[in-house]
């Protein structure tokens, strides 16, 4: 088994505590190096204590010479806006990225300059990048130097719509995607609207109509199965740690109900964490696994999608873990349950 030395770039959030703790149980891998702007000279266990007597490497200061030099792959999991440049000098200096970020992950520069909101540094690198779903991507992913992990809320609509859309049993517009997330989804700094106070005990939407998932959404979905989309996403903030829950609602073109889960069953028989179920789907039955389980159901003139993903499992570090496995020539499974 090859022993893969791995990096984390911005050590102290979620993703990369989870991409640690994963790593723990692989076979194959293993972190020899992690960086922070504000930890440097402390032990990674000294910022996840759950990490205690199981990950102890010391966090530094980012030098992209230092991980050339001792790390096979980088995890960046840095913001949106910040990771592009990090991931250049990495690349740069021949090391392979898992970026976290959606800094790569669309097509066209115009289309991320309009929903970020600032100035690409490496626009030649958009629709040039391997997007990280191997259950699509991944003769992509196996020889490419980055890799664009997708969005938590993308992984839960993309994988049940873009196999109907490419069989053409749903129409390609008014579908509407409502999704709900732990908090974790939204990352360990310290905000107002994830206190304990102002998440406990309710549910609310947010960013309505201007979520940075949804060009993500129609963008794959076009990669995928050469159909444009109209889509309406909406994100909700619930009170429960981890999990995502996507409804989605679809008209159907042709076929049933079975019709669906068959094109499903078909699309993914390869797939190792992908599972139509009959079972009405729910977070807790994926926590704390990269599996992703789905359903339909017909309701009129509609046809009911229920996808449910770990969204620090599937919906980031388990699905690192898995792009990590491809690009290095292991069992998609490695480490990951």
């Amino acid at each position: 088994m090859k022993n893969i030395r791995v990096g984390i770039i911005g050590a102290t959030g979620y993703t990369a505590l989870e991409v640690a703790r994963l790593l723990q149980s692989h076979s194959g891998a293993t972190v020899v190096a992690a960086t922070s702007r504000t930890h440097a000279g402390e032990a990674l266990s000294a910022v996840h204590p759950s990490l205690s007597g199981r990950c102890d490497v010391t966090i530094e200061s980012f030098s992209p010479e230092r991980f050339a030099e001792h790390c096979d792959v980088a995890m960046c999991c840095l913001p949106h806006g910040a990771s592009a440049a990090t991931v250049q000098q990495l690349v740069q200096h021949g090391v392979r990225v898992i970026d976290f970020s959606a800094d790569f992950r669309l097509s066209d520069v115009d289309i991320y300059h309009q929903w970020y909101d600032v100035q690409h540094p490496w626009p030649e690198r958009i629709g040039a990048t391997a997007y990280g779903m191997p259950e699509f991507f991944a003769d992509d992913i196996r020889n490419a130097d980055i890799v664009a992990n997708p969005g938590c809320y993308s992984t839960s609509a993309i994988l049940p719509l873009a196999p109907l859309l490419q069989a053409e049993l749903i129409e390609t517009d008014d579908i509407i995607i409502d999704s709900k997330s732990g908090v974790s989804g939204a990352g360990r700094s310290a905000k107002l609207g994830t206190l304990y106070c102002e998440t406990n005990e309710t549910i609310s939407a947010y960013s309505v109509g201007c979520h940075r998932h949804q060009p993500e959404i129609d963008d794959i979905v076009f990669r995928v199965s050469g159909k444009s989309i109209k889509s309406l996403f909406t994100p909700h903030l619930t009170p429960m740690d981890r999990g995502i829950l996507s409804t989605i609602y679809v008209r159907p073109k042709s076929g049933s109900v079975e019709d669906i889960m068959a094109c499903w069953q078909d699309r993914f028989a390869d797939s190792a964490f992908i599972q139509p179920v009959d079972h009405l789907p729910a977070t807790k039955h994926v926590a704390g696994t990269n599996y992703v389980q789905m359903t339909a159901r017909a309701s009129d003139s509609r046809v009911i999608l229920v996808c449910a993903i770990d969204n620090l499992g599937k919906g980031a570090s388990g699905a690192a873990i898995q792009n990590l496995n491809v690009m290095f020539g292991l069992e998609e499974t490695t480490g990951l349950i």
